[in-house]
């Protein structure tokens, strides 16, 4: 990654339907520079794909919540097969597998109320290794479209302790 793939990166989070010639005059490099470059950014899995952002209050999903389970045995066919169930859904936005008090939170996107009750009865705590399901509505939810390409960071080195 140099300054070059992070203007790409930047230009293409901003538009990424504008078409490679847009993008190499934007940027200000021949066309077949930037081409050569996208795809090598395509291949290394830097940029792993171009999505149309959906507005869930349009499509009839305005409710999300983030539900929080805690699985029972914790073993790895328990977390995977319940990852997956839960993946397949088609209310999921979201599933982290996540460390601490919870193994996983799901963000969901339901049309009410009682589309959410029924979600959550009916696909996650009736699943055979739920040990706990907590629920919390989202009232907002801010979410970057763009993430900054930070530079590499140097190693750090270890301080010697003070003597004192």
């Amino acid at each position: 990654m140099d300054e070059l793939d992070t203007a790409i990166l930047v230009e293409l989070q901003r538009d990424g339907r504008q078409t490679n010639r847009e993008l190499a005059e934007r940027i200000g490099i021949a066309p077949s520079t930037c081409l050569e470059r996208v795809r090598s950014l395509r291949a290394s899995g830097v940029i792993e794909g171009f999505h149309a952002e959906v507005n869930l209050d349009a499509i009839g999903r305005p409710v999300q919540a983030l539900i929080h389970v805690r699985l029972h045995p914790k073993i790895r066919e328990a977390v995977e097969g319940f990852r997956d169930h839960v993946a397949a859904l088609p209310e999921t936005l979201a599933v982290f597998v996540v460390s601490g008090g919870d193994d996983f939170i799901i963000q969901v996107g339901v049309r009410d109320a009682g589309h959410l009750r029924d979600f959550v009865l009916d696909h996650i705590a009736r699943h055979r290794n739920i040990a706990d399901v907590r629920t919390s509505l989202v009232y907002d939810h801010l979410r970057k479209t763009s993430v900054e390409v930070l530079p590499p960071q140097a190693p750090t080195r270890r301080r010697a302790g003070r003597k004192g």
